[in-house]
């Protein structure tokens, strides 16, 4: 049985792989959470535009922009949504960087469902 508490919160997840963006709906599809995706930055600054969302998973490398300035450009727009970077690079510098950028967190790649599912409920 789905909890109410968190029934339809919707996240964002934009990563250039989409094999990746694939494993995070399976891991998602027994869970209360609704789980659109994008494939690069000006992607998802377009689908922002008309849809709003309660969590934001970012890739930090992806060709075109950067999971940081896409995170400065959601920063910009005046959306205060929790950012996750999701990132197999989670150095002190990296950590320093994404906190830069307006990160709420980091979620370390690779991962299992367990992690991605308790990253998700600290924020929403």
């Amino acid at each position: 049985m789905k909890m109410s508490g968190n029934f339809n919160k919707r996240i964002l997840a934009v990563d250039n792989a989409v094999m990746f963006l694939n494993s995070m709906k399976k891991y998602l599809a027994d869970t209360p959470y609704t789980l659109y995706c994008e494939t690069s930055g000006h992607d998802a600054l377009v689908f922002l535009e008309g849809n709003s969302v309660d969590l934001l998973l970012l890739d930090v490398e992806m060709p075109g922009m950067s999971g940081y300035e896409l995170a400065g450009r959601i920063r910009q727009r005046g959306i205060n949504t929790p950012i996750v970077f999701v990132s197999a690079n989670a150095e002190k510098e990296d950590v320093a960087k994404a906190e830069q950028a307006g990160a709420s967190g980091i979620l370390p790649k690779p991962f299992r469902a367990s992690q991605l599912i308790a990253k998700i409920k600290e924020f929403i």
